[in-house]
């Protein structure tokens, strides 16, 4: 351990990998070079691989609600830091931190069972059979579509924008607009609708209509509850999860950029 890792105040920095070959290697160099803390003795996570995987410790973490710091070292990265083994405390104190608040999904599937998941990235709306969903959505307990005919629907986060949102020709959302994405995955009625934008403490409620032969299965980030009949979501204020980037890592700054790549 370094001497300034073992200095009055360091942060206690506990390290996870996940297990691609590049982030179980760096996970054995960060800690020769800064010990081994017991993930529930941190005061500081650091993650180590894709996006994917700083989704999991999103989750993982998040009732402990310690800030997470991660590191690239698998595929997608929009998340992460660079990897860097040298001066890692001193990174953590200039950290800029970035408050996230997740959705919360409330699924009811056909035999009348609640499911309750959070999702940090997005909530969606997923065809479970070769036929088009029909669903109808409510936003503030007011119908805004009475019928949607689609392959489903998503309810993105700002963070959450940039991913399967954009896929889907969603719009990105910068951090501090105060709002969420609601958008058609592969829309057939009404075919010309591309989504809207929602104030962020806004409740919608998504019914699946025809279940018989149209199920619908409802998706919080990696948790998917089958068979549904209506999905209920709101974002959760009560949980937040702090993320630290370097300076020139600047997430607000990632997401405006992404407006304007070709």
């Amino acid at each position: 351990m370094t001497a300034a890792s073992k200095s009055r105040g360091a942060p206690r920095i506990a390290f996870v990998a996940s297990e691609a070959e590049a982030a179980q290697q760096a996970l054995q160099e960060l800690r020769q070079r800064y010990g081994t803390i017991a993930p529930e003795e941190a005061s500081v996570v650091v993650p180590l691989g894709g996006d994917g995987f700083m989704l999991e410790t999103l989750h993982r973490f998040a009732p402990q609600r310690v800030p997470i710091f991660g590191m690239h070292r698998g595929s997608v990265g929009f998340l992460m830091n660079s990897y860097r083994l040298d001066d890692l405390p001193e990174r953590l104190a200039a950290a800029q931190p970035v408050e996230l608040h997740p959705l919360e999904m409330a699924a009811t599937d056909l035999a009348g069972i609640c499911q309750h998941a959070i999702a940090f990235n997005e909530v969606s709306l997923l065809r479970e059979s070769r036929q088009a969903a029909k669903l109808r959505v409510s936003v503030d307990d007011i119908v805004r579509l009475d019928e949607l005919m689609a392959d489903g629907i998503l309810l993105c986060t700002p963070v959450g924008s940039t991913a399967y949102n954009l896929s889907a020709h969603g719009p990105i959302i910068p951090l501090g607009a105060g709002v969420l994405g609601l958008t058609p995955i592969s829309a057939f009625r009404p075919r010309r609708w591309r989504g809207a934008l929602l104030p962020h403490g806004a409740r919608v409620r998504i019914e699946a209509l025809e279940t018989d032969k149209r199920p619908v299965s409802a998706v919080a980030d990696f948790t998917e509850v089958r068979d549904v009949v209506a999905v209920e979501i709101h974002e959760n204020r009560d949980i937040s999860m702090t993320l630290l980037f370097d300076h020139e890592a600047n997430l607000e700054e990632r997401v405006l950029k992404e407006q304007f790549l070709s």
